[in-house]
């Protein structure tokens, strides 16, 4: 592949987004960037100063005191800095969670970190998995794929998940009905709403080896590059 190729793999919070494009970049050799963890960032950064996310002139007052990096280390992950500390783990913490759901719904954050995604993608070929990838950090995306499962699904995913951290709620109905209010906020919202871009490709991996659906997406970049 001799020119950069930039893979969108956008859907809903526990769709598999993250494992499947951790995955799809590590067959390809293709960076890849979880800007999920990016906004996770912002609000770990928000939640560690004591600011209300839903006070958006006191989270938007804070963005030119926070440097952001984006490293990878010889595990070969994508690790998080905040103002040169590694909080790779501390923003996985739950109630992060909600802080970066709200704080990311502000415009002046979305441009804040649109750049950097941009510049990333410039640089490298990517395969970056978000909410807004395909229609918004990069609409001219050579592949664009809007991955979904079943609510039921999405919660059983993110309750072993949780388990296997030993952070965040086991109890299938509270994660079920956290993952319907984060749908719910992500698609509502004014500035880039959680949707699939107009040509991206739809799958859904309800059921489904996780395998196959990688070999689907990593058979959609090769067929595009070999145009």
């Amino acid at each position: 592949m001799s020119e950069n190729i930039r893979v969108a793999i956008d859907g809903p919070s526990g769709a598999g987004k993250s494992t499947l494009a951790r995955s799809v970049a590590a067959r390809l050799n293709f960076l890849y960037v979880d800007t999920g963890a990016i906004y996770r960032t912002i609000g770990y950064a928000v939640w560690r100063k004591g600011i209300d996310p839903r006070d958006r002139s006191a989270v938007v007052a804070v963005l030119p005191d926070l440097e952001i990096c984006l490293t990878y280390g010889t595990d070969g992950l994508q690790h998080m800095e905040l103002n040169g500390m590694d909080v790779t783990a501390e923003i996985r913490l739950p109630e992060v969670s909600r802080y970066a759901s709200l704080v990311s719904a502000y415009p002046e954050v979305r441009a804040y970190l649109l750049e950097m995604q941009r510049q990333l993608a410039r640089e490298n070929s990517v395969v970056m998995d978000g909410r807004d990838i395909g229609t918004v950090v990069l609409p001219d995306a050579e592949v664009k794929v809007f991955l979904t499962a079943s609510d039921e699904e999405r919660a059983h995913r993110r309750v072993r998940q949780n388990a296997d951290r030993s952070i965040g709620s086991i109890d299938f109905d509270e994660v079920l009905a956290d993952l319907r209010r984060r749908d719910e906020h992500d698609s509502s919202r004014a500035t880039s709403p959680l949707k699939p871009a107009d040509d991206a490709v739809r799958l859904d991996s309800t059921g489904r080896y996780i395998e196959d659906v990688i070999d689907e997406i990593v058979e959609l970049a090769r067929e595009r590059a070999a145009r």
